[in-house]
């Protein structure tokens, strides 16, 4: 198994129990004990986990957001719901949008109207969440299924063909000189595929992402137009990513 796989597979462990052997790991990664504590250093070099007496915890708190089960996760909802309010109202009529897999680009897919406007998706819930809506032309690139999203190279080069007006992307952390980033490699080509198509990219975050690291990063602060947050972000710490050409929408 390659080292970058069995790093997701043990952030994944981490974030779903907080803490983890290794013997634990070392059974279902099939690799030994040696192994584990090695890649359980590595982890500890990016600040994503603590090294503690026979095993590891997680570094922070709050490394959750892209491992949902059955529904997407809901914490901070209620700034989540601000988030998908500010970023629907930069939608605007006829608009070919993409909305990545997450549970804030959801709360911006509930609010939409059903309107003429065509919209790219590969998050289950969202693509349950506007089925209903006919007059929204919704596009699926397709792909395998991994967990609520689908991905795989074939969705990869569909997106690659279009003309998406604006893009809004999720992450699982935001840092200003890292970029965003997540766990699971697997859903970053999809993510570039977005972010280098779209005409205007736009972050949708909320404020607990912000200065925080994954495992993965998939686009830098300067590639973006917008990021779209709430009112919690500090005002010290919202200065660090303003760029001239990139905006923070955080009223």
């Amino acid at each position: 198994m390659h080292a970058m796989k069995r790093y997701e597979l043990i952030m994944e462990r981490l974030i779903e129990r907080k803490e983890a052997t290794v013997g634990e790991l070392s059974e279902m990664l099939g690799v030994s004990g040696k192994t584990v504590r090695e890649d359980l250093g590595k982890l500890e070099e990016r600040g994503l986990l603590v090294r503690v007496h026979g095993g590891a915890v997680l570094a922070q708190s709050n490394q959750w957001d892209i491992f949902p089960k059955r529904e997407p996760i809901v914490r901070q909802a209620a700034e989540k719901a601000v988030i998908g309010r500010r970023a629907a109202a930069l939608i605007e009529p006829g608009d070919i949008i993409a909305l990545d897999g997450g549970s804030t680009t959801l709360e911006i897919a509930r609010l939409l109207d059903d309107a003429p406007l065509t919209v790219i998706t590969n998050d289950v819930f969202i693509i349950r969440e506007l089925a209903s809506k006919e007059h929204i032309r919704l596009v699926v690139p397709g792909g395998r299924r991994v967990r609520n999203i689908l991905t795989g190279p074939e969705a990869v080069e569909y997106v690659r063909k279009l003309n998406i007006r604006k893009a809004f992307i999720s992450a699982t952390a935001v840092d200003a000189q890292i970029g965003l980033s997540i766990y699971t490699s697997e859903l970053a080509d999809f993510k570039r595929a977005l972010i280098e198509t779209a005409h205007e990219v736009i972050a949708v975050a909320d404020h607990t992402k912000f200065g925080q690291c994954a495992l993965i990063t998939f686009a830098a602060i300067d590639e973006l137009d917008a990021i779209v947050t709430d009112r919690k972000l500090p005002a010290e710490q919202a200065a660090a990513y303003r760029r001239p050409k990139l905006k923070i929408i955080d009223e």
